[in-house]
């Protein structure tokens, strides 16, 4: 059952668990998975050699195209027998990635998961609807599992079928929402569409991840859903969501340092940076059986923090995922993030947080056009012409990023909206 103690351990306690499970983790993968016996032999260390944490710098790292040379089953640390279950990546931009869970696997998720819920403020009593989706994706059946850990009540509607979402809301007095924050706006543009105001439903909590979102996104959806919005952050190769969540403090993401290691390293040159330091995140598991991962690079773009959180937790936090490295565009040798553009459009009163980058070369230079929907009052505004609020947003933009885009203003409910992930980019210099 969900055990609040071990999130206040005392951070030198807290060292020598981890060291514990490093070194059997290490153990296990040296001893059970050929594809880390030869990558550690190469390195020069056995997990004998392990007296510290900061050995774990002498580990290579794992990719994703490890575990794709890996697939299906190479990566595994017990025979397939004794896995229980199995989730894999959509695989669209080639092999799909495959992820095995023993029952205890399933069991350290659950109780994690139990964590990140109680972090975003959902108790016994609550009414969960899951708007994740279930299947091969790891979303929907972790916070399944982590709900009926904690004893609450699960809607388990999985993603989809928006209208039907809303009244579910409304007939079983859902209290906390879990899904994108992307589809969360969805969900609030069908609740009006249907005469619903959030206003008058029961929802006190929403749980949103899978994607970068911004700080002017998290206050949009808050204000337009009528809850408090927490960030939660997993991946499925190391567990799924419930690595890292928010809690009441919003000032960055807990991560669970009983069962993962954090580092954050330059992208570039694979060195490890110090606390408050902006890069590539890197996680190595310590309680997976089915499959551990040593230092496994996430492209995602975070820092650490060390300092004290008001609510007592004593393990480290993340700043929020800023994107990712392979979602980074350089344009014209500048390096630009979705979510910087996000954070601009947000701060524009009227905007829709509806948008999109589209990625042209045209005589060898590139070409950024950002696609934004304007919302239904600013579209039949005749005060202000459309040409005009372009030349405002472009000059935001410029401004930030200091390069010059495209502005193009669409109209509402243009770009096509997701049920889980957002398409932010389309980039048409690789076609």
């Amino acid at each position: 059952m969900y055990n609040p103690q071990i999130e206040a351990m005392p951070r030198n306690e807290l060292k020598e668990l981890q060291l514990e499970r490093l070194r059997q983790t290490v153990k296990r993968c040296e001893e059970m998975v050929p594809f880390y016996r030869k990558r550690l032999r190469d390195a020069g260390i056995t997990w004998k050699e392990i007296t510290s944490l900061d050995d774990l710098r002498r580990i290579p790292f794992t990719t994703k195209d490890d575990l794709r040379d890996n697939y299906p089953f190479g990566m595994f640390a017990v025979p397939v027998r004794e896995i229980v279950r199995i989730h894999a990546s959509s695989g669209t931009t080639g092999v799909p990635t495959v992820v095995g869970y023993t029952k205890n696997d399933i069991d350290m998720w659950s109780e994690l998961m139990a964590r990140a819920l109680v972090a975003g403020k959902t108790e016994k009593s609550d009414i969960v609807q899951v708007a994740y989706g279930y299947g091969l994706f790891t979303g929907g059946l972790g916070f399944h599992y982590g709900v009926e850990r904690l004893g609450a009540s699960v809607i388990p509607i999985s993603g989809g079928n928006t209208k039907r979402q809303i009244r579910m809301m409304v007939d079983l007095g859902t209290t906390v929402l879990c899904c994108t924050p992307s589809y969360a706006l969805y969900m609030a543009e069908t609740a009006e569409e249907m005469g619903i105001d959030f206003k008058e439903l029961k929802l006190k909590s929403g749980i949103f991840g899978a994607e970068p979102w911004s700080d002017r996104m998290r206050e949009k959806i808050e204000r337009i859903l009528n809850l408090s919005a927490f960030d939660i952050y997993g991946l499925s190769e190391v567990m799924g969501p419930g690595v890292a969540i928010e809690c009441e403090h919003k000032q960055g993401l807990h991560i669970f340092e009983d069962a993962f290691i954090p580092e954050i390293i330059d992208p570039d040159t694979g060195e490890v940076l110090s606390p408050g330091k902006q890069g590539e995140l890197v996680f190595t598991t310590l309680t997976k059986e089915g499959m551990p991962l040593l230092r496994y690079r996430t492209r995602d773009i975070s820092s650490i923090d060390e300092g004290e959180c008001p609510c007592g937790r004593t393990h480290v936090r993340m700043r929020r995922v800023s994107g990712r490295t392979d979602d980074m565009l350089i344009i014209r040798g500048v390096n630009i993030f979705p979510s910087q553009i996000e954070s601009v459009l947000m701060n524009i009163e009227g905007l829709s947080p509806h948008y999109q980058l589209v990625v042209d070369r045209v005589g060898g230079l590139d070409i950024l056009e950002v696609q934004v929907e304007v919302t239904e009052e600013m579209f039949s505004d005749r005060v202000r012409g459309l040409e005009e609020w372009e030349e405002v947003i472009q000059s935001e933009i410029e401004s930030y990023l200091g390069i010059s885009v495209k502005i193009t203003l669409v109209e509402p409910r243009t770009i096509a909206r997701s049920e889980g992930k957002a398409i932010r980019i389309i980039d048409n210099r690789e076609i």
